[in-house]
């Protein structure tokens, strides 16, 4: 297993700055954020240089205003056309794929007014609908689309690995595992990692209290080794916030995480 951190956590004005820095701190990978208005799209030119450069960058996490379960059909459709957009652009770099929840803050079964518009059939035909047509496009361009499952109060679509699996209809579509999330949502962390394992591209780590790994309860050892034990060779993303100054925090983290692998 290989570690990634996401770009916005790193220092450095650049790429190259951000990935050196990255590498000290004892990281392997950047991971991308790919925002709205075809953003990532406008980047090419600096991420081919980057890459041109030696930085590694497998992976790009959307960071949009709205996703492909949106309620607004016009908010979906171009969701869509951006993680689209994404897809190519992943696709030139020679990376793995574009990570994606359903949906991100825009309703919880946990919080009123506590019933969606849609029904629990019509989500599952708008998620199905969406992840065909990008599957279809990240096979043309031999990349993924990874679903990520989000805990309840952020997401009331897709919640668990076991669910995120459900939907992957074709070798193009797979699922990102998500440590912060799952220590929400699963009831067996490990269990949930064993069976989700044929369809597991990818992970996120995080403590349990949203920080960076060790500042919280999370068994590292266990879900590690049971990572290792089904055979995920990928990369550990860290995806948190940061408790600390992220020159002093990001080694550390480095470090805590490397003595389980």
């Amino acid at each position: 297993m290989k570690l990634a951190v996401q770009e916005q956590l790193l220092p450095g004005r650049s790429l190259q700055e951000k990935f050196a820095f990255a590498v000290d701190a004892g990281f392997d990978a950047i991971e991308l954020r790919g925002k709205g208005d075809f953003h990532f799209a406008g980047r090419l030119t600096e991420l081919k240089r980057a890459r041109a450069d030696g930085v590694v960058m497998p992976t790009v996490c959307v960071d949009m205003p709205h996703f492909i379960g949106d309620f607004d059909p016009a908010k979906r459709k171009d969701a869509i056309q951006q993680l689209r957009s994404q897809l190519t652009v992943i696709g030139e770099l020679g990376g793995i794929g574009v990570i994606t929840p359903a949906s991100w803050g825009r309703f919880s079964r946990r919080l009123p007014p506590f019933e969606p518009p849609r029904s629990p059939e019509e989500d599952r035909e708008v998620l199905a609908e969406a992840l065909g047509i990008l599957g279809e496009h990240a096979q043309r361009n031999g990349v993924l689309i990874m679903l990520e499952p989000l805990n309840r109060y952020e997401n009331h679509m897709v919640n668990t690995l076991a669910e995120a699996v459900s939907y992957c209809s074709m070798d193009s579509i797979r699922i990102v595992g998500d440590t912060y999330h799952m220590n929400i949502e699963e009831d067996d962390p490990c269990r949930a990692l064993i069976d989700a394992a044929p369809w597991l591209a990818h992970m996120q780590i995080g403590e349990s209290n949203g920080n960076q790994p060790g500042t919280g309860h999370l068994d590292w050892g266990a879900q590690l080794a049971t990572l290792d034990a089904v055979g995920y060779d990928g990369y550990l993303a860290l995806d948190c916030r940061l408790r600390g100054e992220p020159e002093i925090v990001l080694p550390q983290t480095a470090a805590f995480i490397r003595k389980y692998l």
